[in-house]
């Protein structure tokens, strides 16, 4: 067997759900098999964990299993090209908007009393060096 195929148990196991979640979302194409065994076992490429992380995700924001396969079959109609291509012009996006979030509350902060500003800058922090650094790795990945 290919060791870099799953077989379902494998693959719950990897991906934190239960062998039945992948039962049903193979049987209704949200996932594929990459391949079958000789014994006709379905094995599923490294890639399913990623989707199923996805998909599980796209379940805690509330969307239904029908929104979320016409979301992942959208997705994978886009060239790989394109897609980065969207996620960084929304990125910028992102980015100009909290540019000018920051601007509007440049007077306020300025008046804040230095406990105040320490308070702020102490909860801001962690956000923003998680945001840095996800850009740091697009940035990265984008310049191979």
């Amino acid at each position: 067997m290919d060791q870099n195929l799953f077989r379902i148990g494998e693959l719950a196991a990897k991906a934190n759900v239960s062998p039945r979640t992948i039962d049903f979302y193979t049987t209704i194409g949200l996932i594929r098999p990459a391949k079958r065994t000789a014994g006709n076992y379905r094995l599923y490429g490294p890639e399913t964990i990623e989707r199923l992380k996805r998909i599980e995700q796209l379940k805690k924001e509330k969307y239904t299993l029908e929104e979320i396969k016409e979301m992942l079959d959208g997705w994978k109609r886009i060239s790989s090209e394109e897609q980065i291509s969207r996620k960084l012009t929304d990125l910028q996006l992102s980015l100009n908007k909290l540019q000018r979030e920051v601007k509007e509350l440049e007077p306020v902060l300025s008046r804040l009393k230095p406990h105040q500003a320490r308070s702020v800058y102490k909860r801001l922090m962690p956000q923003t060096a998680a945001c840095v650094e996800a850009l740091l790795l697009l940035i990265d990945k984008a310049t191979l």
